[in-house]
């Protein structure tokens, strides 16, 4: 690093649903992972939020992308043009060229060579110079605070919009991890599908999406219960419009099957697991983070179900991505970082 060294640090939590970027130890982006294209010249639009807005409601000539599928790039071309036009609303302090980046990304624990190869080409495409990766569970780890290279096992599940990862950590390596490809997203279809079958009712993915989060919960019984939330759509079969209140416990029942296959995930990774460490876990306690935490009663259902104490982090849905800023900081220190 010389004198005259103008290379811009930048973390990317690239997720499913929402892309948070960090520069200079603060959240400077934190919009959602959408792109709108024009469908004719391939030019882009909007990015993030206002895409977001247009995502459903757009004519023949503008598509609305989600370059991100289960927590990987499916859309090449928009899954650039998404990172460039993001990277473009940080505000860098030299304003008259715009610098040569690092960047330190974050991808699923399952992630495959190619899927790997595809972030590393978006991330270079869009103005990195050098990029380095970091898995999510390590980076959710590190952003809540665990000290990773510490000689014990900590169990981490993060469940985002399109994997839910587990993994247990000790010594900055993961020693046993599950990736699933059941998360947020797929809360979202069950929600869509139940509307249609148990109501009658035609709805989209944000207004599913708004349903999840004023009354979405995993138990049939709550404290604290949120209000009944009211659905406006069309009747499936005659189109006239129809109002549906929404319970809690509806969504519980709704839901029951997938969380399910997370509980059995979560099992999966714990027989892994080496006795030592095992030991640790269950001393420490499993910590979730991700948007999925935050689903009413979810800690409480785990823990009844497996017997071991669930903790929600402080900010579940930005734990990752202070996590991959720490670890930004610490290149040179973390040699865990993929290069």
């Amino acid at each position: 690093m010389g004198l005259f060294s103008f290379t811009q640090e930048i973390a990317i939590d690239l997720g499913t649903a929402n892309t948070i970027i960090i520069c200079d130890g603060k959240i400077v982006v934190d919009e959602p992972s959408v792109v709108a294209l024009d469908q004719r010249t391939e030019r882009v639009l909007a990015v993030g939020t206002p895409a977001r807005q247009m995502d459903g409601k757009t004519h023949s000539d503008i598509r609305t992308v989600r370059p991100l599928r289960d927590g990987v790039i499916a859309d090449f071309y928009a899954a650039e043009q998404m990172i460039r036009g993001m990277i473009k609303m940080i505000n860098f302090k030299n304003h008259w060229f715009s610098p040569p980046l690092r960047i330190v990304v974050c991808i699923p624990s399952g992630s495959t060579e190619v899927e790997i190869r595809a972030v590393r080409d978006s991330a270079e495409h869009a103005g990195g110079r050098e990029v380095y990766m970091i898995y999510e569970p390590m980076a959710a780890a590190i952003g809540i605070g665990i000290d990773v290279e510490a000689p014990e096992g900590n169990m981490i599940v993060d469940i985002g919009g399109g994997t839910t990862e587990i993994a247990v950590i000790s010594l900055g390596g993961i020693v046993s991890n599950r990736s699933i490809r059941i998360a947020g997203d797929d809360l979202t279809a069950d929600i869509m599908e139940y509307m249609r079958r148990q109501h009658n009712m035609k709805v989209g993915e944000r207004t599913s999406e708004m349903i999840k989060i004023n009354v979405g919960s995993v138990l049939t019984s709550l404290d604290d219960p949120p209000e009944d939330f009211i659905v406006h759509g069309p009747n499936q079969m005659t189109a006239l419009p129809m109002e549906v209140p929404i319970s809690y416990q509806e969504i519980a029942h709704c839901l029951d099957k997938s969380i399910s296959k997370m509980e059995a995930a979560i099992l999966s990774a714990l027989e892994q697991t080496p006795p030592e460490l095992y030991a640790d876990v269950v001393r420490n306690g499993i910590y979730l983070t991700g948007g999925g935490a935050l689903m009413r009663g979810l800690d409480k259902r785990f823990s009844d179900k497996i017997n071991i104490p669930f903790h929600v982090a402080d900010d579940p849905l930005h734990a990752v991505a202070k996590g991959t800023g720490i670890a930004l900081k610490n290149i040179d220190k973390f040699n865990f970082l993929i290069k």
